[in-house]
């Protein structure tokens, strides 16, 4: 844990009953941990408001990874307080969704759980703020969905894409080693209108329009989970559409974007990102 995160783990444990949390001496948040935001259990969300600051347009909504089966938003933890010291005057809610099981589909449950989310934050805020989903893995695979197939309102302002999944019906990701779970229970097939496939109805690609959110995505060079190929094969989908995009690829597998170098990479690129987003 590099020193960074070691001092803001130190923090998060001297303010886990405090309901605000200090990020440095100019940089103080108000929490509220574990709020529900639907009937389930697991749809829980970390609260993260700017103290003493006017009225804060961008919202940060963390979407954490795990094969859409597990995963909880406790991995992204200092991850989303280490934006929160670049984004001092951004909200942001670090949420859980109900994870898919042999009984239950991911989707569209995850994609309802994002606009569950939405309108419930724009409730509790008492305004509508510019929405930033940011994930990693099946997280970021659900932004990218919910951004270009579900977010009929266009409240999405822009994508934060770290190693999701952008086709699922690239060959190269169908040696994914759970990939049979991805066929049998991730998407409800009840849902599916006629002549669209699983693979094709799970894929953000598949639904990129002109409309489509602006998107910053990373991948690592020698990750055995995403392969490379869904890179090229999503900033040719934005490229296509005429969408303001960037991609990166870092040193590294599927989890080495958290490690320190290469997180702070992501963050500097991240905000210099959404700077020209804020030029549209």
């Amino acid at each position: 844990m590099n020193k960074f995160l070691a001092l803001l783990f130190f923090v998060l444990l001297l303010n886990c009953k405090e309901k605000t949390i200090n990020i440095s001496k100019d940089i103080t948040f108000d929490k509220q941990m574990d709020i529900s935001y639907g009937n389930d259990s697991e749809q829980k969300l970390d609260l993260y408001i700017p103290k003493n600051t006017q009225q804060n347009k961008d919202l940060f909504i963390i979407i954490h990874g795990g094969g859409w089966k597990g995963g909880n938003k406790s991995q992204l933890t200092y991850f989303t307080l280490s934006m929160m010291k670049k984004f001092p005057k951004s909200v942001f809610a670090n949420i859980n969704y109900r994870l898919a099981s042999e009984n239950r589909f991911g989707i569209p449950n995850q994609t309802d759980d994002i606009d569950t989310v939405i309108l419930f934050l724009e409730k509790t805020l008492k305004y509508k703020p510019n929405i930033i989903l940011l994930g990693n893995s099946a997280g970021g695979h659900l932004s990218m969905l919910y951004s270009y197939k579900f977010d009929a309102n266009k409240r999405v302002k822009a994508v934060v894409n770290i190693v999701g999944p952008a086709d699922l019906s690239d060959p190269s990701f169908k040696s994914y080693y759970d990939y049979s779970f991805v066929e049998n229970h991730l998407v409800d097939p009840t849902i599916l209108s006629k002549g669209i496939s699983i693979e094709d109805h799970a894929s953000p690609v598949y639904w990129i329009t002109k409309n489509a959110s602006p998107t910053i995505s990373f991948y690592g060079n020698n990750d055995t989970v995403i392969p490379l190929s869904q890179k090229k094969i999503l900033d040719s989908g934005l490229n296509k559409n005429g969408i303001l995009n960037q991609s990166f690829e870092f040193p590294g597998g599927h989890l080495d974007w958290e490690n320190e170098k290469n997180a702070s990479f992501v963050i500097h690129s991240i905000s210099e990102f959404l700077m020209h987003t804020d030029k549209k």
